[in-house]
């Protein structure tokens, strides 16, 4: 069975609105477009194009697709790699109204989204990617359908804008897998059964049991006053 994962960036008070530029999504009055600028480096350079050079399918919602589609098939493969990347990659988009797609490689998926997207898991194939697509996550993770999120967490507060966990959330537990450069954090998260207990102190007070959880509240992050945001240029 093919996994779904989502493959996003969000803020620490879980906004994943409008990383990548000013105009990228504006909608809702979100005023904070291209947050991630100040901290985008060589480290998640490689670490999206590690994450996205395995094969894989595209799952996208319809914004989403329609900001790639106007964008990756005009970008030059030798200036920008993603774009030979994508451009490859069969792409599953969720619309009632797209009709006659031009990027190549796409396929529509409309009428009961959950039993379309169950049935597509289920054939052969590479994993499904969901990038962006805010909404659509939201059916995903309330149907279960979701198998991993390959996160990239930012030492930021943005207050409002759509969110990663948003009214589509149900209980979950996650192992992760982390790794990260001097800001920004990478975490690979699959969930599982919520797990609970209680939080021990030893004679030392030091913690018995310290999950990721507590151990993101933990890093001493330091608030600036002034969000810089910018646009994200792909670079050779």
């Amino acid at each position: 069975m093919r996994k779904i994962i989502v493959l996003t960036f969000v803020s620490l008070d879980g906004i994943m609105q409008a990383p990548g530029g000013p105009e990228e999504d504006p909608s809702g009055g979100f005023r904070y477009g291209g947050w991630t600028f100040p901290y985008f480096d060589e480290f998640l350079g490689r670490e999206m194009m590690t994450q996205m050079s395995r094969p894989f399918d595209a799952l996208l919602g319809r914004k989403t697709y329609d900001i790639f589609a106007s964008y990756w098939p005009h970008a030059l493969p030798e200036d920008e790699p993603l774009a030979r990347i994508l451009n490859r990659a069969r792409k599953y988009v969720v619309s009632t109204t797209l009709q006659n797609p031009s990027w190549e490689n796409t396929v529509v998926i409309n009428g009961d989204v959950v039993a379309e997207i169950t049935r597509l898991k289920k054939t052969d194939g590479p994993d499904l990617q969901v990038s962006g697509s805010s909404t659509l996550i939201q059916t995903l993770l309330k149907a279960g359908l979701i198998d991993e999120f390959w996160l990239k967490i930012f030492p930021v507060t943005l207050g409002t804008g759509k969110r990663l966990f948003g009214e589509g959330t149900i209980p979950v537990y996650f192992f992760a897998r982390l790794i990260r450069n001097a800001y920004v954090y990478s975490v690979t998260v699959k969930p599982g059964y919520v797990k609970r207990g209680r939080i021990l102190i030893d004679g030392e007070r030091r913690w018995k049991t310290l999950n990721l959880p507590i151990r993101l509240l933990l890093l001493g992050i330091a608030p600036s006053t002034l969000l810089k945001r910018g646009s994200i240029t792909p670079t050779r």
